[in-house]
């Protein structure tokens, strides 16, 4: 009860982080212990601490004070011969990608509650564990701990697909397309991890990111090795976001996998790759970040038309209605994307807010595309047509997650994509890249900004066809609107796409500092690191002539 007590307890934040991240897994060690076939029980205790996680992790918000450091930090020593610290803390980058999977939480396992008939046990066991993964990541300053949390996802998140995927085949062709691509990834960075604690003699990201600029730019750190050790951690991250062109695991996972699976998968496991970049990948490695920034703001803008274009593709071969919806985050991430690599502190506001916009919108969208597949067993387009006059109350909540995917006004997805667009079209931060970079930042924007409209095509399309019309079907006729339970775990998603939408000011001041910070000091560092390379180069030159 005191462990409990301490997670409720605002006044006590030295251990709430730890507190957050480990009672889904206890939740998960209680599981264990009940029986297999008292499926109701099973299902009582992953709601009851994925919702107490939440209320839980409520206090981080409301204790968050505005300013650019981590806060509520814990340290310990873990392993003290390779200097490995238990180390967690929070900033404005990653309090909210906290605070979206806790709540996300507990509407993933009701809804899960309703539709889970085999292996419940070992499902919401495996659900809960995520959770623990998830928000430990998010949380850990020590980039071993980073690691570990970072791993501890896959095993999970395969067997989520691969055991209660729709398709007995497809299911474990898209597992294991999905462990190959991270697992390869996450081996790369590991190694990046090693090599780059050795030199610097820590794992403590906020010492690392003061060490290795500063070794870079005395040349103790050479730059074929933070080039190496820089693509190394973009790769693993590149594939969990999924970046065009790591994304081809992405539709097949979303489409085999549960609808719980779907949600988790899209509300939080691809915000970790853009995290990832924003708090690893560009702070550790400023000037191979600065220098090829444009080719993955080139990647990003082709991932956002592409994913497009297949959605679009979807709907015109009468395709899967899950899988389109897959495609559309492939774009999306690539807005995220663009936001961080552009350099812009307007930029990667947005591209911090439309991380969590994608989470509550298309999370909303895969549980209503899971609610209608548990009635009629499909979700080929052509299987429906005219179901606003069956479902009428399923029709409005799922036109209020479209017009949020669209970036309608009013709804959170226009605040993070205009962010982003008008951000990069005025190139880096404060102008200090002039000329070139603001006429590719441009070019880049314009460009994204064919993905705004490409998106309202598929989404009101789909919408169109799914809900106008007549009747097609008649198994379509009979279908039961969403019942309580359905609406009571769709309603907070709702809520939140309309008070980000209008009320976006809370959560960017909240942000605003650690971006800034942050980004000034990888620009600086990047251009101390460039101007010493070229007087090192000058001085190797003038030495052989």
């Amino acid at each position: 009860m005191d462990f409990l007590a301490a997670a409720f307890d605002p006044q006590n934040l030295k251990h709430h982080l730890s507190v957050i991240t480990f009672l889904p897994l206890v939740g998960a060690l209680f599981i264990t212990f009940i029986n297999g076939k008292r499926s109701r029980e099973i299902k009582a205790t992953a709601i009851f601490f994925s919702l107490i996680t939440f209320v839980a992790s409520l206090p981080i918000l409301f204790e968050f004070k505005l300013n650019s450091s981590f806060q509520m930090v814990e340290t310990t020593s873990w392993i003290p011969a390779f200097n490995i610290n238990y180390s967690m803390g929070v900033d404005g980058i990653s309090l909210f990608l906290v605070l979206l999977t806790t709540l996300l939480g507990p509407i993933i396992m009701l809804s899960c509650s309703t539709n889970i008939h085999k292996r419940v046990k070992e499902f919401f066991i495996a659900m809960l564990v995520l959770e623990t993964g998830v928000i430990g990541s998010f949380c850990a300053l020590d980039l071993f701990l980073f690691y570990v949390f970072f791993e501890l996802m896959l095993i999970p998140m395969y067997l989520l697909i691969g055991v209660w995927g729709s398709d007995p085949e497809g299911r474990r062709a898209a597992a294991m397309k999905f462990f190959v691509y991270t697992l390869v990834g996450s081996l790369l960075m590991f190694l990046a991890v090693l090599y780059v604690a050795n030199i610097a003699g820590t794992f403590d990201i906020r010492e690392l990111t003061q060490i290795l600029p500063a070794l870079a730019a005395d040349g103790e750190f050479t730059r074929g090795a933070q080039y190496a050790c820089f693509l190394a951690f973009m790769l693993s991250f590149a594939v969990k976001t999924p970046l065009f062109p790591f994304h081809t695991w992405l539709p097949d996972a979303h489409t085999e996998a549960p609808t719980g699976g779907s949600v988790v998968l899209a509300g939080v496991l691809l915000k970790l790759g853009t995290y990832g970049m924003l708090r690893f990948a560009i702070p550790l490695f400023p000037e191979p970040a600065v220098t090829l920034g444009p080719a993955i703001c080139i990647l990003a803008v082709i991932g956002i038309i592409y994913g497009s274009m297949m959605a679009i593709a979807q709907l015109i071969s009468n395709g899967d209605w899950k899988r389109m919806v897959a495609y559309s985050s492939v774009g999306h991430m690539g807005f995220i994307v663009l936001g961080i690599f552009s350099f812009n502190l307007i930029a990667t506001q947005g591209a911090l807010i439309q991380s969590i916009n994608h989470g509550l919108s298309t999370g909303l969208l895969f549980l209503l595309i899971g609610i209608v597949y548990e009635r009629r067993h499909t979700r080929l387009f052509d299987e429906y047509g005219g179901l606003a006059k069956s479902m009428p109350k399923f029709a409005i909540l799922f036109m209020i997650a479209t017009l949020a995917s669209v970036g309608l006004p009013g709804t959170n997805g226009f605040v993070g994509e205009f962010l982003i667009l008008i951000g990069t079209f005025g190139g880096d931060m404060n102008g200090l890249r002039e000329g070139w970079v603001w006429n590719f930042h441009s070019t880049m924007a314009v460009l994204a900004a064919t993905g705004v409209v490409l998106g309202a095509v598929y989404m009101l399309w789909s919408y169109q066809r799914v809900f106008f019309g007549k009747v097609t079907k008649p198994e379509n006729e009979k279908l039961k609107d969403v019942t309580t339970t359905e609406m009571t775990f769709a309603m907070p998603m709702v809520v939140l796409i309309f008070l980000l939408g209008v009320a976006p000011g809370w959560f960017l001041n909240r942000t605003e500092d650690a971006v800034r910070q942050g980004l000034a000091n990888s620009l600086v560092q990047a251009d101390v690191i460039q101007a010493n390379n070229a007087a090192r180069a000058e001085a190797q030159k003038q030495a052989h002539d």
